[in-house]
């Protein structure tokens, strides 16, 4: 017989599993990792506070130019297949993001159907996500300490100007991008930790006493 065990810690470790899943996912895909202001050309790196109304950002496989005057962004990927993504370290970022985005998304599946089923081989749901989100983590890590180190590149020199060397990223900022995604990897190891709540919670005496009593939904506060 299913019994479906809701309960707030179960719920809340479930909401951020899926949450830190989608947030990776949102800030690998987008163009938002280094923000540039061009004044026109991808050469000339004179910065006047005329020109800041017109923006660039480069992401690890796509860019974006953003003309304020006439209010247009053209978006598209700058690199047609793997190899032609701007450094060795930023494919090395994207194939270790991947991975970790990968666990985290089939974690956010898991999770969900952990109301339902507490298993898995005879292993605890929880510890084995609580597994492979700590696993995840490290993938993450992995790849972001690889990306800033492609920002000597030629793709990020014509961007950021000749300053730009790896782990100095010259005449650019960052973007919001890579502080989601270094907020997801922290909020990964956090969703790691407090999997074995959710464990604890779902299997607690008042949620043994119930399904003793033979009730199919089981809420606990």
């Amino acid at each position: 017989m299913c019994h479906v065990i809701v309960t707030c810690r179960s719920m809340l470790w479930t909401l951020m599993s899926i949450v830190v899943a989608f947030a990776e996912l949102v800030a690998f895909m987008s163009a938002e990792w280094l923000v540039g202001y061009p004044d026109g050309s991808e050469f000339n790196f004179t910065i006047t506070a005329s020109h800041h109304s017109d923006q660039r950002t480069l992401g690890i496989y796509n860019r974006c130019i953003k003309v304020a005057q006439q209010k247009v962004v053209q978006c598209g990927a700058y690199a047609t297949d793997f190899m032609e993504i701007a450094s060795g370290f930023w494919q090395a970022t994207v194939i270790f993001l991947v991975i970790g985005i990968f666990l985290l998304s089939l974690v956010a599946i898991l999770s969900v159907f952990s109301m339902c089923f507490q298993s898995i081989l005879k292993k605890s749901i929880f510890n084995v996500c609580g597994l492979l989100q700590g696993i995840a983590g490290l993938f993450l890590i992995l790849g972001l300490m690889l990306y800033p180190a492609g920002w000597g590149s030629k793709k990020v020199v014509d961007y950021c100007g000749p300053d730009a060397s790896p782990y100095k990223v010259g005449l650019c900022s960052l973007g919001w991008a890579f502080y989601t995604a270094i907020g997801g990897t922290v909020l990964t190891f956090i969703c790691a930790m407090f999997s074995a709540q959710a464990e604890i919670a779902t299997s607690s005496d008042k949620v043994q006493d119930e399904i003793e009593e033979g009730r199919s939904l089981i809420c606990v506060l």
